[in-house]
């Protein structure tokens, strides 16, 4: 019993140093922590323990947890909705925190801004531990420096909690992870617990949104902007608004959406939202290789950008001339078909063609980037014409979404191994067709080998990621619907031509 008053000592004075309480709650929050753990009474240790990291406080509370049946077992799943509840004791309600951001953002966004996220991350509703984890390089291209992460901070469920939630009552609440009513959710074992997540209301175009941070943090304070109601993707004139109010609000950060169509669309389509945050991408860095001039819009600056993917880019200090520009553009783009590009607007009553939009404040003016996307696919590509093809699979098979365009790529967790596995074979002069899990890769290290003088453990790792930086920009150009050669561009100014 003596550690367990200890550990709750450690996290009430972690809420206190963090300010997620006040002194005035101590007794208080002590009480719900014992309720969560099931426990009668707490005894204040004889001497203070010294402060502890807040990963392993709440490990040794989860330890506890398990060793006295208040958790049914000890693996992530159970453990990450155990330490949300536990956490969800030290969180103040809502008001307490809109009233904080909102006190703070009339002085600037940035101070608001800079709180929320601390607080996002103090409230362990950003997983900082596991954040670190994540694998993190750049590759140099002709396009620039792009960005590359294995991400290992979310979680892979455990056999154990897939089989209990296969036999649990479904749930159809909240409709995603998405909606407004995750806000202090104590979560299932198929839905993460959200006793520690706060949302701030914004209005956007009119409508009420929410702003709050990605858990799994892919970029510096990486936001989702989310409308409160479940309504599906959809990019139209109203959307390109809701981007340059959300920029008004918060002029220092970027604001982008996934595309409304399968393949080319991010993996939630049901619920409207956009993905911001306060960094800045390769796609950003890129500059224009040639200036185009829109009939009707002579007054905008545009372009085409030197980028793998088709970008249009637009700026102007008035939002609502880039509004009505884009969405003639997306009108256009819509319904335009060129059958020598490939490029179809429907087939048998599908539509193929969308946008990407990338919305950001440059220099005093408002700046669009319109990346055309098309989803068709054959016979060939059954994933996908202008999407990864399969000779790609081996590192990237998922969906190019909005953060994939702008050029950073999120790889599946089973490369980590996979690459050190690979290297170590690589360095062996072992037969890589011979091992189950590396065959994949084969044809692509013989591709690529002949290119170095000598691979050894002192470089293998850093080639490994140099090929794997090589084979994003490939995917990116898999992805581009008009190639970056003479006919892509003669194309894409056919329909430069065509708006």
């Amino acid at each position: 019993m003596g550690d367990i008053n200890k550990l709750i000592r450690q996290l009430v004075n972690y809420g206190l140093d963090k300010e997620l309480i006040v002194k005035d709650d101590e007794m208080y929050t002590i009480n719900r922590i014992l309720e969560v753990l099931k426990l009668d009474e707490y005894i204040e240790p004889q001497e203070v323990p010294e402060s502890e990291e807040l990963e392993c406080i709440l490990a040794g509370m989860l330890d506890f947890a398990y060793a006295n049946s208040v958790m049914e077992a000890d693996s992530i799943v159970y453990r990450d909705l155990m330490d949300t509840k536990i956490m969800g004791c030290l969180v103040p309600a809502p008001s307490v925190v809109i009233n904080k951001f909102n006190g703070l953002y009339k002085e600037s966004p940035q101070k608001a801004t800079d709180f929320y996220y601390n607080f996002s991350c103090d409230t362990d509703y950003i997983r900082r531990y596991r954040i670190v984890k994540d694998m993190k390089w750049t590759a140099d291209t002709e396009y620039g420096k792009l960005d590359v992460t294995i991400n290992l901070s979310k979680p892979e469920k455990d056999p154990k909690a897939i089989a209990a939630a296969r036999n649990s009552k479904q749930s159809a609440y909240p409709k995603c992870q998405l909606c407004v009513e995750n806000e202090g959710y104590a979560g299932r074992l198929n839905h993460p617990a959200r006793e520690n997540h706060r949302i701030i209301p914004i209005t956007i175009d009119g409508g009420k949104w929410g702003f709050q941070y990605s858990p799994y943090v892919y970029y510096n304070e990486h936001c989702i902007v989310l409308n409160s109601e479940h309504t599906p993707m959809k990019i139209d004139k109203s959307a390109f608004r809701k981007l340059f109010d959300f920029i008004k609000l918060f002029p220092h950060y970027f604001i982008g959406s996934n595309a409304d169509l399968p393949i080319v669309g991010g993996s939630i389509l049901t619920h409207e939202h956009f993905q911001g945050g306060h960094y800045e991408f390769a796609m950003e860095r890129a500059e224009t290789r040639k200036d185009i001039n829109i009939k009707g819009y002579e007054d905008v600056k545009a372009g085409i950008v030197n980028w793998p993917m088709s970008v249009i880019r637009i700026s102007h200090s008035d939002s609502d001339r880039l509004v009505e520009l884009a969405a003639h553009i997306l009108d256009t783009w819509r319904a335009y078909t060129d059958e020598d590009a490939f490029v179809f607007a429907e087939t048998d009553g599908e539509p193929h063609n969308t946008i990407t939009p990338i919305a950001r404040m440059r220099d005093g003016k408002y700046e669009l980037d319109l990346v055309l996307r098309n989803n068709i696919t054959t016979e060939e590509h059954p994933l996908g014409v202008y999407h990864p093809h399969k000779e790609l699979h081996h590192i990237k098979k998922e969906n190019i979404g909005l953060i994939e365009v702008m050029g950073l790529a999120v790889l599946p967790a089973r490369l980590k191994n996979e690459m050190k596995r690979l290297g170590e074979f690589i360095v062996a002069g072992k037969d890589i067709r011979s091992d189950e899990e590396l065959e994949k890769h084969a044809d692509w290290v013989d591709s690529f080998k002949p290119a170095y003088d000598k691979i050894d453990e002192s470089n293998v790792d850093g080639i490994l990621q140099k090929e794997i930086g090589i084979v994003f920009k490939k995917v990116l150009e898999h992805a581009g619907v008009f190639k970056n050669d003479d006919n892509g561009t003669s194309a894409f100014m056919k329909f430069i031509n065509a708006i």
